[in-house]
């Protein structure tokens, strides 16, 4: 007999082995998907593993459902890269295979209620709810378990269709249903009889009393000399009739219909032109990045905003396209995305595809079988972090623009991996090679290249040798006192932004904070309205007139009154975005005023027209969060404002001074990036502020300088690793109790390295206390040696009783 070892798309660790018989184990070959049955009754999809004929000893195997793929979906290199970051981030591979697989490929059978006949049965015996399934099933075959529910109006319905197979009445079965749709469009053409010309004029002849007809034959013929196949809808819109001439036409065997497989996202573009011709300075760059590559697989790119990286990186795609291997492109944004994939189809045209999490199921399983398949169209990827899944066969490159992103770390749910490492190993495995691309890199990146463990390549100088954007530091304690301040804008930067304005010139001004003020607080007593599922404030938002909460959801409407005194004197503190752009259309009413974050990019094509907009210069002042800051390129935009600095300075996190530099630094190079050279008014209460005169002198490795002095005598990354479990459960003593076990065991191997258990700022987030242990690791102790130290901890905790509902998540590199 023949056994296979799955992996199933669950949290478990063990794995799971299933008989086949002799043909379908010579048929079957890694990364190919099985339905199997898991549990009492459903069908999962699994990933063949391995196939042997060894007898799992310690229980009976289950027989597969069916096969589902003719050949693999998931290539060799794909498992060997899915499984080092299973290793690495310390999850199981099922967790690796459920957030790298688009969900079309994870199919679960569903359960079908079908009537097994039964005669002389006496209906009066049945429940109210047995009877009412009954007679549904007696007047329709079979019934899906939510059409049930909904018949019962309750979720719990389980016991209901127990009872009824208890008396014999109905039988369950579980059927897998393909999720993927591919797009089939119908085209029309004429039937070979009327192909001749000469055949073709007599049947126009003899259509004089059908005028529809005639009109609809002309234009098809009309459009066949320009296009391969004529689309139905296309035909009907162009001659101005509906589909029942055409319908028509084919009873009549004049025309013929087919059906055509196509993609949903395809390339209309124009001619792909010359990739542009490099400056001195980025020829220079280009070729330190290529003898660079000849003693390191991966290089760092430290150029200053607007000094054309990716122009380099266009030079260097180029060559690799030559040579017939594929080209990931990683951003941290989608909304970068969209604004890179109008300039690279402009060199490449359609061998580019694009994968993030906005395209529909179908549409990103169609990028990955393009991708499997090795189809010219996506020969270049262009992507968010959920690219590296792909299942690339020859990786020749692969480039992390601003590589120093937060948004390339996946924080839940498991697995937390980072893209840009995880990008690295996937290059490693091709033999490929990594441009990490950024003006403010990572502490981590510039430490590894200053330890040579990557390349290090510098372009000092911007695009066109356009200068630096003067940064201005504004005190806005000063400004108060003189009262100089007008809302949240001091007179400076309103000054700056009429002129920007007269000038017929864009301006971006920047907040990091969405809504339009963070708390209301009653000035009679003081009190906040809190979110009942988290330990915070609820956030104003004017737009819905609503008070919502940021971590769980939670909304209610704007109070008129004071919940605890009654009193209507309520007043909002701090200021989001919101705020700004009302103040804005007060103080400019005749400008177009538009805000990009998180609450106006919800829709698929959202960030891609307000880009749009930008470019086309029909938005004046662009309000927005931390999305403006990522690398987005607006050649009008002159005048940069940064309404308050001093929130990003004081968050409680060790990397927040890198991140601060990291911010501003990339907000203030969105300005003046063609010939005329910018401006930027950073608005704060400490101007003087170390990091902030950093930024005013584009300081990179005085900051580096100074915060990896500060990281090295507090043992932080990069000098030391760190890893992050974190504990959360409804009750405050059993969470606590739970954290300081595990805490005290690990301190028994581990002493001093162990840190807490500790709360977060947010201490409750959805109706759960959480606690944090942290694990700090030096470069001289095993790696491999204290991972497996711990998960053998974390097996005993799994089997104490007390603990079984507390939740455990691991966070390796959680920063």
């Amino acid at each position: 007999m023949y056994f296979i070892d799955v992996i199933l798309p669950i949290p478990l660790r063990q794995s799971f082995t299933y008989n086949v018989n002799r043909d379908e184990a010579y048929f079957l070959k890694q990364g190919m998907r099985v339905a199997v049955p898991f549990g009492k009754s459903k069908i999962y999809t699994a990933i063949v593993y391995r196939i042997h004929q060894n007898d799992p000893t310690s229980y009976e195997t289950k027989s597969i459902d069916h096969i589902l793929d003719e050949a693999p979906i998931i290539l060799e290199r794909q498992m060997k890269h899915w499984e080092w970051m299973a290793s690495y981030y310390m999850c199981t591979l099922g967790e690796v295979v459920r957030a790298a697989l688009p969900g079309a490929f994870l199919l679960e059978s569903e359960t079908i209620i079908s009537l097994e006949k039964k005669e002389g049965f006496d209906e009066s015996n049945l429940g109210d709810e047995e009877f009412l399934v009954y007679e549904a099933l007696k007047n329709q075959s079979s019934l899906h378990i939510n059409d049930v529910r909904s018949i019962l109006d309750r979720k719990q319905v389980l016991n209901v269709i127990h009872k009824l197979m208890d008396r014999g009445l109905v039988g369950v079965k579980e059927e897998v249903y393909e999720q993927y749709r591919p797009k089939i469009k119908r085209y029309i053409k004429l039937s070979g009889v009327y192909s001749e010309e000469e055949k073709f004029r007599e049947l126009l002849d003899s259509m004089n009393r059908a005028p529809k007809q005639r009109q609809l034959l002309m234009t098809l013929f009309m459009l066949s000399s320009m296009e391969k196949n004529v689309e139905s809808v296309l035909l009907q819109k162009r001659s101005k009739t509906n589909a029942a001439v055409i319908r028509t036409l084919i009873d009549k065997g004049i025309l013929e219909e087919y059906f055509l497989q196509k993609d949903r996202i395809e390339y209309e573009g124009e001619r792909p032109s010359e990739v542009k011709k490099l400056t001195d300075a980025q020829e220079l760059c280009l070729q330190e990045i290529r003898v660079s590559y000849k003693t390191h697989a991966s290089c760092l790119l430290h150029g200053v905003t607007s000094s054309g990286k990716t122009e380099i990186y266009v030079q260097l795609i180029e060559s690799m396209l030559s040579s017939g291997k594929q080209i990931l492109y990683m951003l941290p944004e989608i909304a970068l995305t969209t604004q890179l994939i109008s300039r690279l189809q402009a060199y490449f045209g359609e061998k580019i595809s694009v994968f993030h999490s906005r395209y529909s199921m179908n549409e990103r399983v169609e990028v990955w079988n393009h991708v499997l398949h090795r189809r010219s169209k996506a020969q270049i990827v262009i992507g968010a972090r959920s690219s590296l899944f792909l299942p690339f066969s020859d990786l020749g490159l692969v480039i992390v623009d601003e590589e120093h992103e937060p948004s390339f770390k996946q924080f839940s749910p498991s697995p937390r991996y980072h893209a840009r490492d995880a990008a690295i190993f996937l290059a490693n495995l091709h033999g490929a090679k990594t441009l990490l691309g950024s003006a403010t890199p990572s502490l981590e990146s510039f430490y590894n290249a200053r330890e040579g463990k990557f390349g290090l390549v510098q372009l000092r100088e911007r695009f066109g040798k356009v200068m630096m954007p003067e940064i201005e530091l504004v005190d806005i304690r000063e400004k108060l006192k003189k009262r100089r301040m007008t809302g949240h804008f001091s007179d400076r930067l309103l000054e700056e932004i009429t002129a920007s304005l007269g000038e017929k010139e864009q301006v971006i001004l920047f907040q990091n904070r969405r809504g339009y003020s963070p708390v209301v607080e009653c000035t009679t007593c003081g009190v906040a309205p809190q979110c009942p599922n988290c330990d915070v404030s609820l956030t104003f938002h004017q737009f819905r007139n609503e008070l919502r909460c940021h971590y769980c959801g939670y909304t209610m409407a704007m109070l008129v009154a004071c919940l605890a005194c009654g009193s209507e004197t309520l007043d909002t503190k701090g200021f989001g975005t919101e705020q700004i752009e009302t103040e804005l259309k007060e103080l400019f009413p005749d400008k177009i005023i538009a805000r990009m974050d998180q609450d106006t990019t919800r829709g698929k094509h959202a960030y891609a027209k307000l880009i749009e907009r930008m470019e086309e210069g029909e938005i004046d002042l662009l309000v927005g969060t931390q999305m403006l800051a990522k690398g987005l390129d607006f050649r009008n935009v002159s005048l940069v404002g940064v309404m308050n600095a001093d929130n990003l300075l004081n968050f409680p996190d060790f990397r927040a001074h890198e991140r601060s530099f990291q911010l501003l630094q990339q907000v203030s190079g969105r300005a003046g990036r063609t010939e005329k050279q910018g401006k930027v008014i950073i608005q704060s209460y400490n101007p003087l502020h170390q990091i902030l005169q950093q930024v005013s002198t584009n300081d990179y490795l005085g900051m580096f300088e100074e915060q990896s002095e500060e990281r090295r005598q507090y043992n932080y990354p990069p000098f030391f690793r760190a890893i992050r479990i974190t504990f959360k459960h409804r009750n405050f003593d059993t969470m606590q109790k739970a954290s300081v076990w595990f805490a005290e065991v690990l301190k028994m191997q581990l002493g001093e390295q162990v840190l807490g258990p500790v709360s977060p700022p947010v201490g409750r987030i959805r109706n759960e206390f959480i606690s944090n242990v942290l694990v700090k690791i030096s470069r001289e102790q095993s790696l491999p040696k204290t991972k497996e130290f711990m998960l053998k901890v974390l097996q005993r905790f799994m089997t104490l009783k007390e603990f079984s509902r507390v939740k455990l998540t691991i966070d390796v590199d959680p920063y």
